[in-house]
């Protein structure tokens, strides 16, 4: 599955939020700091809201959900945007 071209920032917050429990620390500016336990570990990350994030930056977060979650890129792209 190819990542989506149109995601804001609040809709992989959500969607993040929904799925794995990330919760919203603190908020700077146009940036969330979100945290999940949902592997029995923190993971800390930083999300822009802008709308729409771009593809790098996008790519880049996933990606990191990915590693932490012990899960391939295009497994979490199925699960978030089915």
């Amino acid at each position: 599955m190819k990542q989506p071209r149109d995601l804001s920032g609040k809709e992989l917050v959500s969607l993040l939020a929904k799925h794995y429990g990330y919760e919203t620390v603190r908020q700077a500016g146009s940036h969330l700091r979100m945290t999940s336990r949902f592997m029995g570990i923190e993971h800390h990350m930083t999300i822009p809201l802008h709308s729409p994030l771009k593809p790098g930056m996008l790519g880049a977060i996933l990606s990191e959900v990915a590693g932490y979650l012990k899960i391939d890129k295009k497994t979490l792209l199925g699960i978030l945007f089915k």
